[in-house]
């Protein structure tokens, strides 16, 4: 994967085979520019006459704002090695099939693994057998009338595209209508106010500019750059400029979709077995999702189902009636919920059917009809209600995160669940059985989207990062476990691991690469009580003698010592413990806490809710702690919060949400584990059986937390 925001520079072979491919190339400088951007412009049906002023305003933007920029129309680039040497590549009024098979994997592979992705006009006209470019680019095209003026409704002033607009921007353009809205799935920027021109299709709903994240990477698309004279009016430059930065990783921006609901034309299907499109002059664009027999599916890629709570649709039937399931990710994937279709007396006559989803799962829409023989009904529109976001958690519990497991499925192999010489999947070095079972932390929509909804619903607002040093797994994951974070409102703190041949300088050299390259992002922590500095935890610092090191970061970071003892922690912000047992007898808390608020610094004593390695450390004498139904946690709590014990700490920080090898984890155990492996459950935990007593350490950890900030005041 790559980091793509601080990474090694282009070398000649490289170069050699951009200018190989370039039509424009980029201008020659003395010092190398601070990005690269790929401008790929191929078209494979109708071509824009402003594709070359497209191209020569991109280059200008990058000789004025320090970015590299090469322009080709030769697909051959799109190999995972060459799309490696740029941060974003953008699709400039791309049309039809222009990637073969092999070109299209290479592209999802960069964009999923963190590259950026930008497109412009007709760019949705382009890729329509290709599913996963549906999801990238959000929406594909669906008609346009003739150029005219119409007034753009600027909905989010907060991205770099659109930050130096005002509410409205009226302009001439060519207008697309879309398949369907992408707004389920995206963070909408700007719309088209329908009423101001002739030939809008999309019911007064009309996104125009839009950005999501993909994966760990990122995506930005604009309707808005038929005409050539746009590429020359400096507003719209500016939007490009933006549009470049963000997708590119320099600029952050909170591009995660709002809650409500979004009218998509069930006709635009991206994939799906069986029915097809049929014509009803009372339907809605004068088409509906028709011909449907039981059995038959209907997939849309851009419409996720994070988040859904209600499914709404406008259906018809003359026909026998049936049963729409609702389904995340494929026709047999989780069902979030099903509504039964009447017969209504006439393919003409619609009524709408609802229902309140109760199933949880990520990946894209997919309905699934069944019922008896013969045509059963059809369906003009629907659209998915989500959930507004909670509000975010406590800033002053932090929950240390582990992001180094993985699976065969996703990572190729097993990683970290055989400790102890286990054989997953259902033996795994470790007490408890996650819920989500030997779980691969790089599968951000199944996996670490579920912890961040989790990490909410304990009431903490920052989890600390495990993080074993650059380039690394844990640092490839990074910007996929930010991205997934930012949409809970969680913040991200990072734990700075000791990995072979650590040094203070090395560490100092650690948090400034950190900062550079992740410290933009929203889900970035930076504690609003101490200047927003960022957070690092440094594990075993008692390692290390000599942290004057130190000194050259501490006035933009917040760096604590794990030690209790305070003639350790000089050059340090302040100290926490992480011992996950130590918390129940609270060693040297009350003087680490006391000198800490006596001397400005951060004390954040770590609690648990018990410890137990028996089966990942076999043999090992280290004493454990039972859990004792909650008891446990409990008491460290206690500690922590009692001035008299806990010395009144800045944060309090929880050993851990998942590190399940020492059995410390708040994350939800399987309450029905693999048997015979002799696991532990949480059953009887508070009082809890059943589902809630899976979660009940992340309820009491809200409980907590809620007590925490009472007595802060």
């Amino acid at each position: 994967m790559r980091n793509l925001v601080r990474r090694l520079r282009r070398g000649p072979a490289a170069m050699v085979l951009a200018l190989a491919t370039t039509l424009l190339a980029p201008l020659p400088s003395a010092a190398a520019a601070s990005f690269d951007v790929l401008v790929f412009s191929k078209t494979a049906g109708f071509r824009h006459d402003a594709i070359p002023a497209g191209v020569e305003a991109i280059r200008a933007l990058g000789q004025e704002h320090d970015f590299a920029v090469t322009a080709t129309e030769d697909s051959s680039v799109f190999t995972e090695q060459s799309l490696s040497g740029y941060e974003a590549v953008v699709f400039l009024n791309t049309t039809g099939d222009v990637l073969s098979d092999a070109q299209q994997g290479a592209l999802q592979t960069y964009v999923d693994s963190g590259g950026g992705y930008v497109g412009v006009h007709a760019a949705a006209d382009t890729e329509y057998d290709w599913p996963y470019y549906g999801q990238l680019v959000g929406a594909w095209f669906k008609s346009h009338p003739a150029i005219q003026q119409a007034s753009v409704v600027n909905e989010d002033r907060g991205h770099p595209a659109t930050a130096h607009l005002g509410a409205t921007w009226t302009r001439t353009d060519e207008w697309y209508n879309y398949r369907a809205s992408p707004r389920a799935g995206v963070r909408v920027l700007q719309s088209l106010d329908e009423s101001t021109y002739s030939g809008g299709e999309m019911a007064g709903d009309h996104p125009v500019t839009w950005c999501h994240a993909q994966g760990q990477g990122r995506s930005f698309y604009t309707g808005l750059g038929h005409t050539a004279e746009s590429y020359a009016d400096p507003a719209f430059r500016t939007l490009l400029l933006g549009a470049v930065r963000y997708a590119s990783g320099q600029a952050a921006a909170d591009c995660s979709p709002k809650a409500g609901a979004a009218t998509v034309e069930a006709e635009s299907f991206t994939s799906g077995s069986g029915m097809q499109s049929a014509s009803h002059t009372t339907a809605s664009g004068g088409l509906t999702l028709g011909y449907i027999d039981s059995g038959d599916w209907a997939a849309y890629a851009t419409v996720p189902t994070d988040g859904a709570r209600r499914f709404t649709a406008k259906v018809s039937s003359a026909g026998a009636g049936g049963t729409i399931e609702i389904r995340a990710g494929s026709s047999t994937g989780t069902l979030l919920g099903s509504v039964q279709v009447p017969v209504t007396g006439g393919w003409e006559t619609f009524t709408t059917v609802t229902t309140e989803l109760t199933g949880t799962a990520a990946g894209p829409l997919v309905l699934r009809f069944t019922g008896g023989s013969g045509a059963l009904f059809d369906i003009d529109t629907l659209s998915l209600t989500t959930e507004p976001a909670a509000e975010a958690g406590s800033q002053n519990v932090h929950l240390f995160y582990y992001p180094w497991y993985g699976s065969p499925a996703v990572n190729g192999s097993w990683r970290h669940w055989p400790q102890g010489g286990h054989t997953p999947p259902e033996d795994i070095g470790a007490d408890f059985y996650p819920s989500l079972g030997p779980y691969d932390s790089g599968d951000m929509a199944a996996v670490v989207d579920r912890h961040m909804r989790w990490v909410r619903q304990s009431g903490a607002g920052v989890i600390v990062y495990s993080w074993w040093g650059r380039g690394g797994y844990e640092d490839q994951l990074a910007q996929g476990v930010l991205d997934a974070a930012a949409k809970e409102g969680i913040k991200v703190a990072w734990h700075l691991e000791p990995y072979a041949e650590r040094t203070a300088a090395s560490t100092v050299a650690d948090i400034e690469y950190i900062n550079a390259t992740y410290g933009d992002h929203p889900a970035f922590y930076r504690s609003a009580e101490h200047g927003g500095k960022s957070a690092f935890y440094v594990f075993e610092s008692l390692r290390i003698s000599d942290w004057s090191a130190l000194d050259q970061v501490t006035d933009t970071s917040i760096v604590l010592a794990q030690t209790t003892d305070t003639t350790k922690i000089a050059h340090f912000s302040g100290l926490y413990t992480y011992d996950g047992i130590a918390g129940a007898t609270a060693p040297g808390w009350k003087q680490a806490g006391d000198y800490a608020r006596a001397n400005g610094l951060v004390w954040a004593p770590s609690v648990a809710p018990g410890y137990l390695d028996d089966r990942a450390v076999p043999g090992n004498t280290t004493p454990t702690v039972d859990r004792a139904n909650g008891a446990a946690y409990d008491r460290q709590w206690t500690n922590a919060l009692d001035p008299a014990i806990g010395g009144s700490p800045a944060w309090v920080s929880v050993t851990s949400f998942n590190e399940w090898h020492e059995g410390s984890s708040i994350e939800p155990a399987d309450g029905s584990p693999p048997s015979g492996h002799g696991y532990l459950t949480f059953e009887g935990a508070y009082g809890k059986t059943g589902e809630a007593a899976e979660t009940a350490y992340l309820d009491r950890t809200a409980y907590w937390a809620d007590r925490f900030e009472a007595a802060r005041g």
